[in-house]
C-alpha cells in the first residue's frame, strides 16, 4: 500500500491537494480580513484648505461633505462677543466670532483652556487668517444648561441656533471652524483642539465573508476529491491483485 501510496501518479495527486487546500485557505482568509475591515470608519481623501466662504452659508446648514473639511478664514475677532464653551475636556473652548469683512461671521474655536482666567482668552487684535476644519452646529442643551446656570458668558454647545440669539446684529454663517493655526501668532496661544480628518462609517461587506466561506468549501472539496481519487486507485489495485491467478498445482 505504501509503494501505491507514493508512487508518482498518486504523489501528483498528494501535491495537488496541498496546494489547492493552501490557496483556499489563504484566499479565504484575505475575504475574510477585508470583511473586517469594512466594519471600520474609513479615512476619506483629505482636500488641501479652501476659503470657509465657499463650503458655507448663513442660514443654510453644512453639507455632509464640507464637514471636518479643511478652510481658511480671514478677518477681525470681536472680542466683545466672546464666549466660553463650558465642558469641554475639563476646561473651556474659547468661542469667537471672526468677522470676514463681506457682511458675515463665522465661529471660532480658538482653542482650549484649563480656567476662564487664562491669559489665552485675551483677543488679538487685528486682522488674522485662520487656518483649521469646519464643523456643523451642535444641538442646543437648553435643559442642562437651565440645571448648571452657568456664569455669564459660558455656554455648552456651540449651537448656530444659539448663537444667533446671542450675537444679535452679527450675521452668521452654518457651523464653526475649530482653528489648528493662526497668522499672525497670538502673543498668548490656547491650546489647539484636535478634530479627526473626515471619515465615513464603515458598513459590513457580507458579500466577502460569503466569499470567504466559498473558498474555504472550495479547499474541504479538493480534499474529499483528493481522498476520492486515492481511494478508488487502491481499490483498483487491490482487485487487480484479486483477480491475477495463482501458481497451476503441480501435476502428481
Amino acid at each position: 500500500m505504501l509503494r501505491i501510496l507514493f508512487s508518482p501518479r498518486v504523489l501528483v495527486l498528494h501535491l495537488l491537494a496541498i496546494g489547492a487546500l493552501v490557496v483556499c485557505g489563504l484566499l479565504g482568509r484575505w475575504q475574510l480580513g477585508v470583511f473586517e475591515d469594512s466594519g471600520k470608519p474609513q479615512a476619506t481623501r483629505d482636500p488641501a484648505p479652501v476659503a470657509v466662504g465657499t463650503l458655507t452659508q448663513p442660514g443654510r446648514h453644512l453639507t455632509s461633505d464640507a464637514v471636518s473639511r479643511q478652510v481658511t478664514a480671514e478677518g477681525t475677532f470681536d472680542g466683545s462677543k466672546q464666549l466660553l464653551v463650558a465642558e469641554r475636556d475639563g476646561g473651556l473652548w474659547l468661542l469667537t466670532p471672526l468677522d470676514l469683512g463681506d457682511g458675515t461671521s463665522i465661529p471660532v474655536v480658538r482653542g482650549w483652556v484649563p480656567r476662564a482666567g487664562d491669559p489665552a482668552v485675551a483677543v488679538p487684535a487685528g486682522k488674522v487668517t485662520v487656518t483649521g476644519r469646519l464643523q456643523p452646529s451642535e444641538a442646543t442643551d437648553s435643559v442642562q444648561r437651565r440645571i448648571r446656570q452657568l456664569p455669564q458668558g459660558q455656554v455648552l454647545t456651540v449651537s448656530s441656533a444659539e448663537l444667533v440669539n446671542l450675537w444679535r446684529g452679527t450675521k452668521l454663517r452654518d457651523g464653526f471652524v475649530v482653528a489648528g493655526a493662526q497668522s499672525p501668532a497670538p502673543a498668548v496661544a490656547a491650546k489647539p483642539v484636535s478634530v479627526l480628518p473626515p471619515t465615513v462609517a464603515g458598513g459590513l461587506t457580507w458579500r466577502n465573508l460569503a466569499y470567504a466561506a466559498q473558498w474555504w468549501i472550495f479547499g474541504l472539496f479538493a480534499v474529499f476529491m483528493w481522498w476520492h481519487f486515492v481511494r478508488d486507485i487502491l481499490r483498483g489495485r487491490t482487485a487487480e491483485r484479486e483477480q491475477k491467478p495463482g501458481p497451476e498445482p503441480a501435476a502428481a
